[in-house]
């Protein structure tokens, strides 16, 4: 069943519920990008907080093999099961309201982004936990034949409960969406983006080199290139090797090294087993 039933009501109610009926959206938005709306939701079987992330379907998918490709790419999503990888619940497709919805877990602390931003004084053992966590997620994906590539890894997209520590991997679900909705151009967060995407002959490495970004971000506060005003700036440093300001900021050598090895050429650059057995991220004693 397509299409999402509309409610009159006030925010404490149901605004929307999706076309199973298990599934209620509130008025109250969670977080707002360029691409999608996150909206509070409710699972009444499980009785349990959830995200609606509802993303707009514009004039790049118009003929029902289009839809029923993305919808089918996107369901196979909810059979990724995994610790550090966001739990996927159901997706559909409203043609009436042209767009793409589907609920998810909800983060109580929002993106690792924010989440750091919020919280500046982090010991580096706290760094290798959230690090090893999301390779551990990076590993299930890419453990898959084919491998699952995520394609848009950033600390936008990573997600934790905060009083717990516990750091999952999400939007997988809206980079399909976006891979479909520009087939004729590499997707992406162009500071985050390997060398080889913008060749668009890539691998599941690609995501190693985001990561790698991710904890540079983690560790400098600073977006990678920020030095950088306009995407074909970022563009031509990255094609012609050169890393990020951010990156010699880094004062911990260990650090630096273990991102460097995120950062290296594609024939170079470890996978997520090889990062996960770096005597960096071994758990210390103390």
């Amino acid at each position: 069943m397509n299409g999402t039933i509309v409610l009159d009501s006030d925010d404490s109610e149901f605004v929307e519920v999706d076309p199973s009926g298990g599934y209620g959206r509130y008025n109250e938005i969670l977080g707002k990008g360029s691409s999608k709306i996150v909206y509070r939701a409710f699972d009444e079987y499980e009785g349990i907080e959830v995200a609606w992330n509802q993303v707009k379907l514009y004039d790049f998918l118009q003929s029902p093999e289009d839809l029923e490709r993305l919808y089918c790419e996107i369901h196979l999503l909810k059979t990724l099961k995994h610790t550090n990888i966001m739990k996927f619940y159901t997706s559909w497709v409203d043609t009436s309201n042209r767009n793409i919805n589907f609920v998810t877990e909800m983060f109580t602390s929002g993106t690792l982004r924010q989440f750091r931003m919020r919280h500046k004084r982090i010991n580096v053992r706290a760094i290798k936990h959230w690090c090893r966590q999301i390779l551990h997620g990076l590993l299930y994906l890419h453990s898959h034949n084919p491998p699952v590539i995520h394609r848009d890894l950033k600390c936008d997209n990573i997600f934790i409960n905060g009083n717990q520590g516990e750091v999952k991997i999400g939007d997988l679900g809206l980079a399909a969406i976006l891979r479909k909705s520009h087939a004729d151009r590499c997707v992406g967060t162009p500071e985050f983006m390997a060398p080889e995407v913008y060749e668009e002959e890539y691998n599941e490495l690609v995501d190693i080199y985001a990561f790698g970004m991710c904890v540079l971000e983690m560790v400098t506060f600073e977006y990678p290139y920020s030095e950088c005003t306009h995407p074909a700036q970022i563009y031509k440093k990255v094609m012609s090797g050169k890393k990020p300001d951010a990156l010699y900021k880094v004062k911990d050598p260990e650090v630096r090294v273990f991102i460097e090895k995120c950062l290296a050429t594609v024939s170079d650059r470890l996978s997520a087993w090889e990062l996960l057995n770096d005597p960096f991220l071994q758990i210390d004693d103390y």
